[in-house]
């Protein structure tokens, strides 16, 4: 769900440019925050009063949950196309504008087909919001600063996702139609915030200097492996962010107001996420720290499934906060790993994994409301089988780093 920080080079700049770069940033982070942290995660603190307020039944609303996941596939597909067309802060404003009003549409329940409609649009204007709004950004920041930098804009998520989990609450003892309208203005505001800060041209290219030899390139099956452990996180987290609210409000009986206090933890473990797992990195390696990162996700995603209690529940709920954003830039650093000094292999990897992640991402969330629809609101066949697609993307991993190894040892003998 997110994009390259040091894929390219950029000038050195002026102090004046630094502070535009800055700012920049800062708007990239609004885009992040309206396209995800709002227009996707305020549906699931929503879930349960759309639900009991009569709007949907609970098959329906969770089927209208996962359009947004189709529209951010379709988005991520598309985002760059659009972008060929036109000037790229036309279409980042006009995206940011878009899951704008969709919010305000959705206060109006006329039809499934409606409804669905806009959550697409939504979704489709986060997906272009995450291929774009980065890379028009990150090329004006000094490249020292480029992983501070993209931490700030992922924590928008985290951000929005914690203002949705504190605020519907709040907003839900107006009604629900004023729920989405107060979740509409308040991405008006954002938008508003971010609206001149981007950059109007492209960065002046870096001088060609000696040239780099590129490194030795891994195999294909390493990558389509990072590809597929990408693509299973993305399934792995779909029960929590379609269905952690409505299992504690109507699964655990404990009510809406308690369902969102869970959402904000996890709003909250995404807005540290990235920076934790990166200092981890720093430490560590890449490689390890994703490996690390699939063993603790299993166990953290499986949680719920096993009944435990809120202690747990609590614990559950911010470590997947924390890598649904942090997981971004371990596998950005990755795929920098595998592919050094070759920038433009790294941008065509990424755009390779970010579409496979968006592809099972939108499948599992069908797939899975489909199962909760069928077996009378299981969750834990929910949390089970998505704890399962992580322990399989980790044993994924596992397999080609035995494989890699093995290889390395037969072309030394």
């Amino acid at each position: 769900m997110a994009v390259p920080t040091s894929l390219q080079p950029g000038p050195l700049p002026t102090s004046a440019d630094g502070r535009r770069a800055w700012r920049a940033v800062a708007s990239a982070s609004c885009a992040s925050l309206v396209g995800i942290g709002l227009a996707r995660f305020a549906y699931t603190p929503l879930l349960p009063a759309i639900i009991d307020g009569g709007w949907f039944p609970a098959s329906t609303a969770a089927y209208l949950g996962a359009a947004n996941l189709a529209g951010y596939l379709a988005g991520a597909l598309l985002g760059r196309r659009l972008a060929a067309r036109t000037r790229v802060p036309t279409v980042l404003r006009g995206m940011m504008g878009l899951a704008t009003v969709a919010f305000f549409a959705c206060a109006f329940p006329l039809s499934v087909a409606w409804f669905f409609a806009w959550r697409f649009a939504s979704g489709f204007a986060g997906g272009a919001l995450m291929v774009l709004a980065a890379p028009a950004v990150l090329p004006h920041v000094p490249p020292g600063k480029r992983g501070l930098a993209g931490g700030l804009i992922f924590m928008g998520i985290g951000a929005g996702v914690a203002a949705s989990g504190t605020l519907v609450p709040l907003l839900l003892q107006g009604g629900l139609r004023q729920a989405w309208f107060g979740l509409g203005a308040l991405s008006a505001l954002v938008t508003l915030l971010g609206w001149r800060c981007w950059p109007s041209e492209a960065p002046a290219p870096a001088r060609v200097g000696a040239r780099s030899a590129p490194s030795r390139s891994p195999g294909r099956a390493t990558l389509r492996a990072l590809y597929a452990e990408y693509a299973l996180n993305a399934a792995a987290w779909v029960p929590h962010m379609l269905f952690l609210v409505d299992l504690v409000a109507r699964g655990l009986g404990r009510g809406i107001q308690a369902g969102s206090h869970y959402w904000v933890l996890f709003g909250l473990g995404a807005t540290v996420g990235p920076i934790l797992v990166g200092h981890l990195a720093d430490r560590v390696g890449f490689g390890t720290a994703l490996r690390l990162a699939f063993l603790v996700e299993a166990g953290a995603v499986a949680i719920p499934a096993l009944g435990l209690g809120e202690p747990w529940l609590v614990l559950s709920s911010v470590t997947v906060g924390a890598f649904v954003t942090g997981t971004v830039p371990l596998m950005l650093g990755r795929i920098g790993e595998l592919l050094p000094d070759d920038p433009e292999r790294q941008k065509a990897a990424w755009s390779v994994a970010t579409v496979a992640f968006a592809l099972f991402q939108a499948g599992a969330a069908y797939g899975l409301s489909f199962v909760f629809a069928h077996t009378g609101g299981d969750y834990a066949l929910l949390f089970a089988l998505g704890a399962a697609a992580m322990v399989l993307a980790l044993a994924i991993d596992l397999a080609t780093a035995q494989a890699t190894r093995r290889a390395a040892t037969a072309s030394r003998h």
